[in-house]
């Protein structure tokens, strides 16, 4: 039995095969496998790693801002409860109905949420149709929430993007400049570029890629710090603190969607993610502006 050699060089994007050799292959710079551990036929994924983690930094976000305005760490649970619950469904269904042709023909996969595939703007409904859910029965302000909730999102985002970085889905589009990254083979990034015909399907290792989510993880970090920064000064104003981060995250989503490699549903040559963001921005500007001059008209009155 020979070996079979697959190299990938900085300079040389190209990938050379010695088909005449038959064993397994290797790439000089192979991402890490998205399998954290598997106990039988359980498998623990990073993926699903990651957004425990991401539930779980918002949940101490909430917890720590939530001193200043009598919501202990029993409120921040019960919160986290149905937004993590209404969240990840609507991610989910986002994701199924964008891939619907594929889960007719496997609906055992629509389960399968530890392998990947929620899509974040549906998440972003879901969660705020619990959010609205929890107002009404908690008897709170649901604008106040809103901003309350809000300045946990990003960190949990940017957990998020770290899972799909490490499954290899939501992944970028193929580049010979840097950063760039190779993935395994058989992977999300592998079965994409062979749909496409950009590679073999004897090809051990898939074409470079942009980071794409490592882009959006590192937005979600300075966008953390700006609503923390806001959050306090923006308190006596409801619905302010929203209407900045749906200003502020569909402008990034937007920029990082020309970056995107994976399967994207599309309407006259623009993703539906990117008309999504032009629909929230808008949202955003007019939640902004409105708040704006409602304490404007409010600090006039009492002068």
């Amino acid at each position: 039995m020979g070996l079979s050699i697959t190299f990938s060089f900085a300079n040389f994007r190209g990938l050379i095969r010695a088909d005449w050799l038959l064993a397994e292959s290797f790439t000089t710079s192979e991402m890490i496998d998205p399998v954290l551990f598997q106990i039988g036929v359980l498998k623990v994924t990073w993926f699903g790693l990651t957004l425990a983690l991401g539930f779980f930094s918002a949940y101490l976000t909430w917890v720590v801002i939530g001193r200043k305005s009598g919501r202990d760490s029993n409120f921040a649970a019960d919160l986290l409860l149905w937004i993590m619950v209404s969240g990840i469904l609507g991610a989910r269904a986002a994701y199924v109905c964008a891939n619907l042709d594929k889960f007719v023909l496997h609906p055992i996969d629509i389960l399968m949420i530890n392998q990947g595939g929620l899509i974040y703007y549906g998440g972003l409904i879901g969660g705020g149709i619990g959010m609205y859910i929890f107002a009404r029965l908690r008897k709170v302000g649901f604008m106040s929430l809103t901003d309350f909730v809000i300045t946990g999102v990003p960190v949990a985002h940017f957990f998020g993007r770290i899972g799909c970085f490490l499954n290899g889905c939501c992944h970028g589009s193929p580049t010979e400049g840097w950063p760039s990254v190779v993935y395994r083979y058989q992977t999300q990034p592998w079965y994409r570029h062979v749909e496409l015909g950009l590679i073999h399907r004897f090809t051990r290792a898939p074409l470079p890629i942009h980071p794409v989510q490592i882009y959006e993880s590192l937005y979600n970090v300075a966008l953390f710090g700006l609503m923390l920064w806001l959050y306090p000064r923006f308190r006596s104003r409801p619905g302010k603190s929203l209407g900045c981060y749906l200003i502020m995250y569909p402008l990034g989503r937007f920029c990082f969607e020309q970056f995107r490699g994976d399967e994207r549903a599309t309407f006259a040559g623009v993703s539906i993610a990117q008309l999504v963001s032009v629909a929230l921005l808008l949202a955003g500007i007019t939640i902004f502006t409105i708040t704006s001059r409602r304490n404007e008209n409010t600090s006039d009155s009492i002068s």
